[in-house]
């Protein structure tokens, strides 16, 4: 009974509607791709959109059930695949980078205040350590099945074409995000 009041005061039922909606904004966009010699999604822009509209708190829980429902076999990540062998493969550390970038986040925000200088501050941190999480990740299962490969040509593969792009996408969603702030009134 204790357990069950605690849950109750962590989350009410709104806060609940808001996380399944957060991760379902992020699987749709998941599945919008700009086809090019390395593929783009909007994955990124829900991520941080959903940070900034839902705050820390719901924003990680809505990435996190995001990718669990991926990993249960839900086909919500970029081209409609699923499943732990994603999470697990070269690319599986950017997705679970994503639970650390709301992370970070809710750290930097919660002792920083809700403002737009600490939000992007939070987010452009919070994307270098997915980045980071990333290439580390890719770069061992790499490894494991193709033998070593320099860090500069992981950089060059994974992270450089992303960066203007995901930069762009943080700008969008925060301006989105902001801007919607008064008529969603989710406090």
């Amino acid at each position: 009974m204790n357990n069950t009041k605690k849950i109750k005061k962590n989350f009410r039922t709104i806060d609940l509607v808001y996380i399944a909606l957060g991760a379902v904004l992020i699987a749709i966009c998941s599945w919008i791709s700009i086809p090019t010699t390395v593929p783009f999604t909007m994955q990124t822009f829900a991520v941080f959109f959903v940070l900034s509209a839902l705050g820390g708190k719901r924003g990680t829980a809505a990435i996190i059930v995001y990718v669990l429902l991926g990993a249960v076999g839900i086909p919500v990540f970029a081209q409609f695949t699923s499943g732990i062998g994603i999470l697990l493969g070269s690319t599986g550390g950017y997705i679970i980078g994503f639970i650390l970038m709301g992370l970070v986040y809710r750290l930097i925000v919660h002792f920083l205040g809700k403002k737009l200088w600490v939000e992007i501050l939070s987010m452009v941190i919070g994307l270098a350590v997915c980045y980071s999480f990333g290439t580390v990740w890719f770069m061992i299962v790499y490894a494991q099945a193709n033998g070593a490969v320099r860090l500069a040509m992981v950089l060059g593969w994974c992270v450089i074409p992303f960066i203007i792009p995901d930069l762009i996408k943080l700008g969008l969603a925060l301006a989105l995000s902001w801007r919607l702030s008064p008529v969603l009134k989710i406090q």
